[in-house]
């Protein structure tokens, strides 16, 4: 008896992530889950340095100002609840200092066009097709850091506008990276502030423009985190208490489903390995003076000395 429908995912035949691949994650909560993951194997990545960037037009705008070589200036940040915010970037960079939040995003935007050069694979996660246009300047922001909602228009981005949108990241990131894999998803996290069928409509517009862009280039894939959640696990007891948010068993069904899809059989066995280490690193010994103990420790020092040998970037921290 069948008690599932299982969406079918082919195994990539080509480009997959391994142990030399250089990853970096743009996009929603749900890449932050991703990337996490990603630490947790100790493979090279990094995620969203602007921090969370929920719909695609911030994307876009990122990795425009990036490649450009955008500098952040006194007119780029503002004061509000005695924090400076910027509006292309998460509140999560928002300090007290202005300075400090000037030096940081021209920090960030730097790695950001360092990453984008040299990374093999970039994961882009959407969100939501809703936006907001600041009043005064004409511009969508990425985050509205709680200004007033008088001074933003809400709008939903068409299908079309998206697709352009998508067409100029994927053009942007092959006229420095060539070989770069673009790999889209679209958030599993229901974004119901805006309402159910409004919630349905942007996804639907996320996903629509996502398969119209993808066929016209090279290197340019989709993977279905959204179609997983919602239709091979389509009860609650995989949503955190909210009821909106997948909770760690979706996170990691999705993950196995990924990694079953894109890395390669040897970069599976050398997670195993690393997952393996980082459990005995954590493991806190009864006895930790025993005979016994110690020589679980030499065998957990070799086994690290042998990983870094082939893997020199891999780092483990202990927990105790």
């Amino acid at each position: 008896m069948k008690l599932q429908t299982q969406i079918p995912i082919q195994k990539e035949a080509r480009n997959l992530i391994d142990y030399q691949s250089n990853l970096f994650l743009l996009g929603s909560c749900f890449s932050e889950n991703i990337g996490r993951k990603l630490l947790d194997v100790k493979l090279q990545s990094l995620q969203n340095p602007f921090g969370i960037l929920f719909h695609p037009k911030a994307i876009e705008s990122l990795i425009t100002k990036a490649l450009n070589k955008k500098e952040y200036t006194e007119k780029d940040v503002f004061s509000l609840n005695e924090r400076w915010h910027c509006f292309d970037a998460h509140s999560s960079l928002s300090n007290a200092n202005k300075n400090e939040l000037l030096k940081s995003l021209n920090a960030k935007i730097v790695e950001t066009k360092k990453q984008l050069i040299n990374t093999s694979h970039i994961l882009i996660t959407l969100g939501t097709s809703w936006v907001y246009r600041h009043i005064d300047s004409d511009v969508i922001v990425a985050n509205c850091h709680k200004v007033p909602q008088k001074k933003f228009r809400k709008e939903l981005l068409p299908v079309d506008e998206i697709s352009e949108i998508l067409n100029k990241i994927i053009t942007l990131i092959h006229s420095k990276n060539t070989d770069a894999v673009v790999l889209f998803t679209v958030s599993p996290v229901r974004h119901l502030k805006d309402g159910f069928i409004e919630n349905q409509q942007s996804k639907s517009h996320l996903i629509a423009a996502i398969h119209k862009t993808i066929v016209a280039h090279e290197n340019c894939s989709y993977f279905p985190s959204y179609e997983i959640m919602m239709d091979e696990l389509r009860e609650y007891r995989f949503y955190k208490e909210d009821m909106i948010h997948p909770n760690k068993t979706a996170i990691n069904y999705i993950w196995e489903r990924f990694v079953n899809t894109w890395f390669t059989e040897q970069s599976k066995e050398i997670m195993k390995e690393v997952l393996e280490i980082q459990n005995g690193i954590n493991h806190k010994a009864f006895h930790p003076d025993s005979e016994q103990h110690l020589r679980f420790l030499e065998s957990l020092d070799l086994k690290i000395k042998r990983l870094k040998e082939k893997h020199p970037f891999i780092h483990f921290k202990s927990n105790k």
